[in-house]
């Protein structure tokens, strides 16, 4: 049996004072039935002032207990009431000036986690933490996205999520180790990807941390800059002969002004004509080289729509409801590049269509057409500067548009059609 605390005092108080008198009545020869009553009233004494003097402790004793048990349930809100000038006031004060920081802290510690998801939720790199049954604990809307899911992915198994993921997500996961990796998905071009991953103590038990980043822009963009940087070359050495060049043809027409022979004459136009071939040449891939900020305005597409039309015959469908924010010239430059390539794909002028779409992403821009499609290999490079199926094709078509819609922070990709010629998409967000 557990007696409490003020018990204990009473009795030790009531039996502190018993004894003397017991020892006193016996010595005294005091009889029995007054020895009786005077130790009853004794142990009244005695025991109601150890009751008036033990209350304070008590209480005392008791605020803090109900303060380290709300410690124990994770409430820090609560302070004790008692604030006597006593020691155990002291202690009561001290616990009140702990739990205020330690409320502080928690805090902090809780504005500090927001922050953290906050970052995590909005970062473009899918995060993935599982404990070691496999179950997610974690996630953020990228992951969410990268694995396809509609909803939250907490408590689902990741082994059932990748019956349903792309084959190369599953195979990188199974594999475990830090990596590249290339996704392929329907009505998107090739992406790729590096996953990092790694083991961490949570809790006292081991989680499994997955990090997937898209790479696929970055690689665009270095392999656009290091394009970029031999077009400016190649384009200042030929500028660097071209001047000189032009100037020498010049003099030399001058000076063979008199002279009557048809051969030099036909040499001289034909030394011109290649000089403003390659000026031209030269031209072309400046443009590509130094493309400009794009200064973005509300486009007006019915406008827009109407001037295309005058160059090209095609078929249109404009969603009333889309609203784009664009540079107007490079958004019309982009828009002739991949009509001239639908009509010069070997299509008839009635089957090249541009179909504009508001969706939650962005503006849904595709042009399609019934030509001869491309082979897998020509796909893969087509956006490549330089390359190009034509005999006079200067290979900088396509890579003008992804540079334009790059420079947008959208995106293009190509897919043959199911019913024969090929489908340009292009999101803009």
């Amino acid at each position: 049996m557990r007696f409490s605390f003020r018990y204990k005092i009473i009795t030790l108080c009531i039996a502190a004072s018993a004894l003397p008198l017991i020892l006193v009545c016996y010595f005294a020869g005091i009889s029995l039935l007054y020895s009786l009553l005077a130790l009853l009233a004794c142990a009244l004494i005695s025991g109601f002032f150890a009751a008036q003097l033990s209350a304070p402790l008590i209480d005392g004793m008791n605020s803090l207990e109900t303060g380290l048990l709300n410690f124990k349930d994770g409430e820090l809100a609560t302070l004790l009431a008692y604030d006597g000038s006593d020691e155990l006031g002291d202690l009561c004060r001290l616990y009140n000036q702990t739990a205020k920081q330690l409320r502080q802290e928690k805090q902090w510690i809780y504005q500090r986690e927001l922050m953290l998801d906050k970052v995590l939720q909005s970062s473009p790199q899918a995060v993935l933490l599982t404990n070691d049954q496999g179950f997610i604990v974690y996630s953020n809307h990228s992951a969410r996205s990268l694995l396809d899911a509609k909803s939250a992915l907490e408590g689902a198994k990741l082994e059932n999520l990748l019956d349903s993921s792309c084959e190369q997500l599953t195979r990188a996961i199974h594999k475990g180790v830090d990596g590249l990796f290339t996704l392929d998905k329907a009505d998107q071009e090739s992406q790729t990807w590096h996953m990092a991953t790694g083991r961490l103590l949570l809790n006292n038990q081991f989680h499994q941390l997955f990090v997937f980043k898209q790479l696929t822009r970055e690689l665009s963009r270095q392999e656009v800059e290091v394009w970029k940087k031999v077009i400016r070359i190649i384009s200042h050495e030929l500028n660097n002969s071209l001047g000189p060049m032009s100037s020498m043809l010049h003099s030399a027409q001058l000076l063979t002004k008199e002279v009557d022979e048809p051969r030099l004459k036909r040499v001289f136009t034909t030394i011109e004509d290649r000089i403003k071939h390659l000026n031209e040449f030269v031209q072309g891939y400046g443009k590509f080289a130094k493309l400009p900020t794009p200064q973005l305005s509300r486009i007006n597409w019915p406008t827009l729509i109407e001037q295309l039309k005058s160059q090209w015959q095609v078929e249109v469908s404009l969603d009333e409801r889309v609203t784009t924010d664009a540079d107007h010239t490079q958004l019309e430059q982009l828009l002739i590049n991949l009509l001239k390539n639908a009509y010069e794909s070997g299509s008839n002028p009635e089957d090249v269509s541009l179909t504009v779409q508001q969706e939650a992403s962005g503006t849904h821009i595709t042009v399609s057409d019934k030509g001869k499609g491309m082979s897998e290999a020509v796909m893969a490079n087509a956006l490549i500067p330089f390359y190009s199926t034509k005999a006079t094709g200067s290979g900088l078509g396509l890579a003008l548009c992804r540079e334009i819609v790059e420079a947008h922070h959208g995106q293009i990709s190509l897919h043959n059609r199911e019913q024969g010629g090929l489908s340009v998409h292009v999101l803009l967000p």
